[in-house]
């Protein structure tokens, strides 16, 4: 559910709003009791870890591990 927020509120607190909303919170923006506009979290922050998770899993991949290096590794775990 969204916390309705007046408009000149909003303008007057809008770095706290935006810390807020930054944390998860969402706000409906009202003028004269008329919601105006909704602010909501951002998801690009979202599709950019996805798009790095793809590309080091494509990375991780690519790089192959020949028997003896692959030995050595599980020799080194060991001790």
């Amino acid at each position: 559910m969204h916390e309705e927020i007046g408009s000149y509120e909003a303008k007057t607190k809008l770095p706290e709003i935006l810390r807020r909303v930054e944390a998860g919170e969402a706000f409906t923006v009202t003028n004269r009791g008329r919601a105006i506009a909704d602010v909501i979290p951002s998801r690009a922050g979202d599709r950019l870890r996805t798009e790095t998770a793809i590309a080091n899993i494509l990375k991780a991949k690519k790089h192959r591990i020949s028997d003896v290096e692959l030995a050595e590794l599980k020799n080194a775990g060991r001790r």
